[in-house]
């Protein structure tokens, strides 16, 4: 901020700032032909589904983790549990992560659950007509209806009707008991360590 009557310092704001700007007027025309190149790849593609299966994982940290989206790719013992080959999956659609690791049951049940269900639903047309492998529809399943949509991802919040907190739900400490729980995995291995250690010192005694 000037202080002062002083003279206002001449600041060069008359430069060539037509050439720096960037326009967008094609925003409209580039929609449209991202939506046309999508239908004429769709049509292309016969009729395989028009995306690929994803798993359905819970978003990270403790402020988002209520809410279920899309992930990478399912783990390798997904597939395994869904009995699905691991090289069969990619050309099944199926996308395989093999960084990812399922660290809870349920998660891996409801993706294993999702696979079962996709691969129901899936039809897999012969290479040569007439000469159906192992896996390939046939039958009334090569002309029967199909969808090109892949399963939605599915909810698991369950709405419950209000109720009043019991008395029990008053007295459990939930701070306490999240605090010693994770104090008790912490210290396992000393405490483990220190029992074998007292249990070689009773063993020796007796000795």
């Amino acid at each position: 901020m000037v202080k002062h009557n002083n003279q206002l310092p001449k600041n060069h704001f008359h430069k060539d700032w037509q050439r720096r700007v960037k326009t967008w007027f094609d925003q409209p025309g580039k929609k449209k032909s991202r939506r046309v190149a999508r239908s004429k790849k769709a049509l292309a593609t016969g009729a395989q589904p028009l995306q690929r299966l994803r798993p359905a994982v819970r978003c990270p940290t403790q402020r988002y983790n209520i809410r279920v989206r899309e992930g990478r790719g399912f783990t390798l013992s997904e597939i395994k549990l869904a009995g699905i080959p691991k090289k069969q999956a990619k050309g099944l659609g199926i996308v395989v992560d093999h960084r990812r690791r399922s660290k809870s049951e349920e998660g891996q049940k409801l993706n294993v659950e999702r696979l079962k269900e996709y691969r129901s639903r899936l039809v897999v047309f012969p290479r040569k007509a007439g000469k159906p492998k192992s896996g390939d529809a046939t039958g009334d399943d090569l002309t029967a209806h199909i969808t090109r949509a892949v399963p939605s991802i599915p909810s698991t919040y369950e709405a419950e009707a209000p109720r009043a907190i019991t008395e029990e739900e008053k007295e459990v400490d939930a701070f306490t008991t999240l605090r010693l729980a994770r104090a008790a995995q912490r210290n396992e291995g000393q405490r483990k360590k220190r029992a074998e250690a007292k249990a070689a010192e009773e063993a020796a005694k007796q000795k």
